[in-house]
């Protein structure tokens, strides 16, 4: 490349980061990382009405949990600094008066009043330049009036402006349906579209990597630029990240769930919350809108940075599938160490209120359970039960097919005596005395070890049976099974 790589990701601090923001991040990371380029944090807060207490502190913890460390940005400086915008005011003021003595923008001294009148007049589209065309005369005495303004840009009323996108191609748009821009508010901060040019510019932005729902945008900052006299960065405009089912955006305002009833994320910190691993999910958001190559779906960041470049983004919105990511997290989850899976079942269980929860027996369940959880919802699914006096369980899940009440109690209390004389209570002996009491009682070890499950776990399905009565221990399994026949003994019970 011509010039240095320099690329910023500019989240607004008014809320959580949607899960489409985080992928704009990590493509415009990958993109400096592969051309040995600056990556750069930059806070866009000019919007006053819309901040939100504690999102910048959110949005850098989320981005480092992520591993996208930045090259420049808030908490880490830089020579073009300051990186929050609400601390650059007078540079944008600077500017923007710069151009009204160019005669390329105007004061507007237009009240809300009379402005809401022509949003809602049917025969007006947006702005109509009242102001664009008052004399001096009238600019010197509503300036002497004290009168608030805006500060607007001057569009071209004719011609076409063209921008040339990376991944999509030129976009033009006639300049006849472009509105005169407010670029500075009357409270005396710059618009998103004055400030995110003047930024850019001054911190020498090579490259923008945004999303295409920007795209409206782009020949607006074109005619800025020109005004200025400036070069506009090279830009691409991301695909936009689909509901699951692939029918419109993924969008914070929308609850929706997949078809195994689990409610599909948007936010950064939800998917940290739920268990999600930050190297599964860069993986997973990587492959959104963007191919590796050779038909692997499972690489580490550093090999995609090697590997990125714009040529590989599809332009077509890309479908969340969140059952990919599941899968995922699964595959990472089987590589980590047993210390690590003991952590991560600890943090599960604990956001779930389980408390005092002993180390040992968690060494025990994490590798009975590390192949078949995906997050943290699986794991209290899974492994809850180990930690609770007495499970919950009914005649109808005890029961198992072609068996009656009298034959589940029957099973129980011949379990319950094999096991009280059982000299050794560990994985081998169990199965073989639980074998042989299916034969003598003429039960399919299907029935009598789906009956000893539920009475267990609560569950029909669950981790291995003779490793989960090891780990739950001779006196708690006895306790669970006795607590299982009374719940047969009760009269409603029917064979």
């Amino acid at each position: 490349m011509d010039h240095p790589v320099r690329v910023r990701f500019a989240p607004s601090p008014t809320g959580s980061i949607h899960i489409g923001s985080a992928r704009t991040a990590l493509f415009n990371w990958l993109f400096a990382r592969h051309y040995g380029g600056r990556f750069i944090l930059r806070i866009e807060d000019t919007d006053q009405n819309r901040f939100v207490q504690g999102s910048l502190e959110q949005i850098i913890d989320g981005l480092r949990w992520l591993g996208l460390d930045w090259d420049e940005g808030p908490e880490v400086g830089g020579e073009y600094g300051p990186y929050i915008q609400s601390a650059r005011t007078e540079l944008y003021r600077e500017w923007a008066n710069w151009l009204v003595d160019q005669d390329r923008a105007y004061r507007c001294y237009c009240t809300r009043e009379r402005l809401k009148s022509l949003s809602d007049s049917q025969d007006t589209q947006g702005y109509d330049r009242h102001c664009r065309y008052l004399t001096a005369e009238d600019h010197a005495r509503k300036q002497a009036d004290g009168e608030s303004y805006v500060i607007r840009f001057k569009m071209p009323l004719e011609g076409t402006t063209t921008v040339h996108d990376v991944i999509r191609g030129d976009i033009t748009v006639e300049n006849s349906g472009l509105t005169d821009l407010v670029l500075m508010k009357a409270d005396g901060f710059p618009t998103y579209h004055l400030a995110n040019v003047v930024d850019d510019h001054f911190m020498e932005i090579s490259h923008i990597l945004r999303g295409e729902e920007w795209i409206p945008t782009a020949p607006v900052h074109k005619q800025l630029y020109d005004a200025f006299g400036w070069e506009m960065p090279i830009i691409a405009h991301l695909p936009v990240i689909l509901n699951p089912n692939g029918k419109g955006k993924l969008s914070k305002r929308t609850v929706s769930f997949t078809q195994d009833g689990r409610k599909v994320l948007v936010l950064l910190h939800e998917f940290r919350q739920a268990g999600y691993l930050p190297e599964a999910l860069i993986n997973f958001l990587t492959n959104i809108g963007w191919s590796f190559g050779d038909d692997r779906e499972i690489f580490t960041i550093t090999e995609s940075a090697e590997r990125f470049d714009l040529s590989r983004i599809n332009p077509a919105g890309g479908r969340f599938p969140m059952e990919k990511l599941g899968w995922l997290n699964g595959v990472y989850l089987r590589q980590k160490s047993l210390e690590e899976m003991v952590s991560y079942l600890r943090t599960a269980l604990e956001g779930a209120g389980y408390q005092d929860l002993d180390e040992e027996m968690l060494q025990h369940i994490a590798p009975l359970i590390q192949t078949r959880v995906q997050c943290y919802e699986d794991v209290v699914a899974r492994a809850g039960f180990f930690f609770m006096e007495v499970v919950p369980v009914t005649p109808e899940t005890l029961i198992q097919d072609n068996m009656t009440a009298e034959m589940t109690d029957r099973a129980l209390v011949a379990t319950v005596e094999t096991l009280e004389n059982l000299p050794e209570f560990e994985t081998q002996s169990l199965e073989e005395a639980l074998r042989s009491l299916a034969e003598a009682l003429g039960l399919k070890t299907k029935q009598l070890f789906g009956v000893l499950r539920v009475a267990l776990t609560g569950q029909t399905v669950a981790p291995p049976l003779f490793e989960t009565m090891a780990i739950l221990g001779r006196q708690t399994t006895l306790k669970r099974l006795q607590a299982a026949q009374q719940t047969l003994s009760k009269p409603q019970v029917e064979s």
